[in-house]
């Protein structure tokens, strides 16, 4: 009768045991999911950048600098999210998005580069990738607060122990990106 309690309890343990492990793993690929969302939204976001730049080039002869440094910031942010660093992304993101800053300030100088139909639709599209980067950002973010919390309660910290269940990055942006524009800088 013993023993048959003792299998029935064991029997019990290692169902609940799976039952985390099942769990863990869902969490674990939830956050590879998110991260592939943010993923293909950065690609696109690269692909439409050298568009805009060569847009932009036809009519701001003066404005070499505020173009490379879009495109020089394009190219880091890209190779940050092809290596996974997701905190050489969150610096790569911030320097893209100041250089993306200026250069729409700068763009106020050319009105006939603002009038520019080809400018706008990149502009609107650009925007609107940032906009779906911000919300597949905070979906990352959420996705590695749940599995970081999780593989550190009791008792999902055995099994997460057991496995090599690892915690994830948040993705954060600079202090610097985090803070007020100075839009007087931007015209600078």
């Amino acid at each position: 009768m013993g023993f048959v309690v003792f299998l029935a309890v064991l029997a019990i343990l290692v169902v609940y045991a799976v039952g985390i492990y099942n769990g863990l793993v869902k969490l674990r690929e939830s956050v590879k999911q998110a991260w592939s969302n943010i993923d293909v939204l950065l690609v696109q976001r690269h692909d439409e950048l050298p568009k805009l730049v060569e847009t932009c080039k036809r009519y701001m002869q003066y404005e070499q600098e505020t173009l490379e440094r879009v495109m020089k910031a394009r190219a880091s942010v890209f190779q940050a999210a092809g290596s996974g660093d997701v905190a050489a992304l969150g610096a790569a993101e911030s320097t893209l998005r100041a250089g993306l800053g200026r250069l729409f300030a700068v763009v106020e100088n050319y009105p006939q580069l603002k009038a520019d139909e080809s400018f706008r639709h990149l502009q609107a599209r650009i925007t609107q990738l940032e906009e779906s980067i911000a919300d597949r950002r905070e979906l990352y973010n959420a996705s590695v607060n749940l599995n970081n919390v999780r593989i550190q309660q009791f008792p999902d910290v055995v099994v997460a122990r057991m496995f090599n269940f690892e915690k994830a990055a948040l993705l954060e942006f600079t202090d610097e990106h985090k803070s007020d524009v100075d839009m007087k800088a931007l015209f600078d």
